[in-house]
């Protein structure tokens, strides 16, 4: 792969992380059906992954075992401050919290794939 497409890919990457393992596939499936390439994760354990594969978007549920979205926030904005944050989950009150740590979108569950995927082309086109 020459350059110029690894960057192309770098820009239509995005990490999903949600526990919730059909969500997490039915919106990995959505995004790649809308050209993205997308990579499955199910806690934020996830996030040291990404210094191997290189994402331009991170997609995070708040509320999930072994480490919780909250935490992934944090720890993803410490290690790629210039990454868009899109935070997700079925407990609103969680949600300004998320937006507060420095997620760019926050979206409530159940979410409409249509929001879903304006929501990733404000951020990364």
């Amino acid at each position: 792969m020459d350059s110029a497409s690894d960057v192309a890919l770098h820009r239509s990457s995005i990490l999903v992380v949600d526990d919730n393992s059909t969500l997490r596939e039915t919106l990995a499936a959505v995004l790649e059906d809308a050209g993205y390439k997308v990579f499955q994760a199910s806690n934020g354990k996830a996030v040291a992954d990404i210094r191997h594969e290189g994402v331009a978007l991170l997609i995070t549920d708040l509320v999930m075992p072994e480490r919780e979205g909250i935490e992934t926030i944090r720890q993803f904005i410490q290690g790629f401050p210039h990454i868009p944050i899109i935070a997700m989950s079925g407990m609103p009150e969680y949600l300004p919290v998320a937006k507060a740590l420095g997620a760019a979108i926050i979206l409530e569950k159940p979410i409409a794939y249509a929001d879903l995927l304006r929501a990733v082309r404000t951020l990364i086109g």
